[in-house]
């Protein structure tokens, strides 16, 4: 046994002598009671995990139901981070998000999950942490009384003991008999009272752990793959992240690796991508949907050769895979977003909006909140 766990296990021991079992303590049972102590300290750890992780799925069940960002499908997601884009109104984060949807939505529900504990942590998640850990104690003390009637009933063995607590807690901890190897325990032979030990113990456990709750702890005592903002990226963006080779818009099925082909309810305005007129340094107002409905050319990626619109799928390879409908349904978002942003993108890119590309005067009429309420309407 390691000092510190000597030591650890003497200042125990110190405290079961004010208990009324002392006599029959210092009469044989003291190879039980170091026993469940250390029992006690190596569940420690395990039994923090398990409270975090349990808490932290818990918690993400209840933002999937009560969080109007993330109580829906993908798409629902990327309406409230147009939203939210828009009322901020930082250029450099819908540069981000054009650019870089993957990230920029992890960062989203990351800030959406962080803003949730804040709100509601003496609400929800101590409560249900709380809850977990009280379960958690229930199920522990249980299998210990029961391990000290199997052993009672079969035959007086330490191991058998031991295995048969270590199987009832298996399902809500990471914890085996090879967590005690090492530790000698031949000598236990007074189960009543190393399941006393247990018992008293394991109160003290969880008023150490329970006494560690708070906001600052909460994110940090979590597991990375069982953290609320991890599962819920899990759920709501395994899905497909191709970007549209014209305005780069993300298509929104829900499989990663569908076999149709890709879409998106609403293209963009190509020069928010960067795309300008050939031959020029002005960016373009055109649209995919109004593009393949009429007679313009365009040279497909790493080509020479010209295909029109209309017929992009000639071009194969990825533009064979998307499926764009001939129409003029064009969200006011994107209208409004380059307008407001005119001068933004003119320097990101060193283009600018002029001739050909010259912003229509109808476009300028959108306001911020038309745009937002065009994300209700449309999406």
């Amino acid at each position: 046994m390691r000092e510190d766990q000597q030591n650890t296990v003497k200042e125990k021991l110190k405290l079961l002598e004010e208990l009324s079992f002392v006599q029959k303590y210092r009469h044989g049972s003291a190879s039980a009671a170091v026993f469940g102590v250390i029992i006690c300290q190596k569940l420690k750890e395990p039994i923090d995990q398990s409270v975090y992780k349990k808490t932290a799925r818990d918690l993400t069940d209840e933002m999937r139901s009560h969080c109007e960002s993330l109580n829906g499908n993908r798409s629902n997601l990327e309406k409230h981070i147009l939203k939210t884009l828009a009322e901020e109104e930082d250029f450099d984060k819908y540069m981000k998000y054009i650019h870089n949807p993957s990230d920029h939505i992890k960062r989203f529900i990351r800030a959406e999950v962080s803003r949730y504990i804040s709100d509601k942590f003496s609400v929800s998640v101590l409560p249900k942490m709380k809850e977990n850990i009280k379960l958690l104690q229930q199920k522990i003390i249980k299998a210990a009384h029961e391990s000290t009637e199997h052993v009672q009933v079969n035959r007086r063995d330490v191991d058998l003991w031991l295995k048969s607590f270590t199987k009832q807690i298996s399902d809500v901890l990471i914890f085996s008999e090879k967590d005690l190897s090492g530790v000698n325990h031949d000598d236990v032979d007074d189960y009543d009272f190393l399941e006393y030990v247990v018992r008293k113990e394991l109160n003290a456990i969880m008023s150490e752990i329970s006494r560690r709750f708070n906001t600052e702890t909460f994110p940090s005592k979590m597991d990375l793959k069982f953290r609320p903002d991890q599962l819920l990226f899990d759920h709501l963006c395994q899905c497909c992240w191709v970007q549209c080779l014209f305005c780069k818009a993300t298509c929104t099925n829900t499989i990663e690796d569908h076999s149709g082909d890709h879409s998106v309810p609403f293209h963009r305005v190509w020069g928010i991508n960067g795309q300008f007129y050939s031959g020029t340094k002005n960016l373009s107002i055109d649209i995919c949907t109004s593009e393949v409905a009429n007679g313009q050319y365009f040279y497909p990626t790493d080509s020479d050769n010209k295909v029109p619109y209309r017929e992009y799928r000639r071009a194969g390879g990825v533009y064979a895979k998307w499926s764009i409908t001939p129409d003029l349904s064009e969200l006011p978002y994107w209208k409004w977003f380059v307008c407001r942003f005119q001068k933004d993108l003119e320097k990101y890119y060193n283009k600018t909006f002029e001739r050909r590309g010259k912003i229509p005067d109808e476009w300028r009429k959108y306001s911020k909140q038309d745009a937002i309420e065009s994300l209700d309407k449309y999406i």
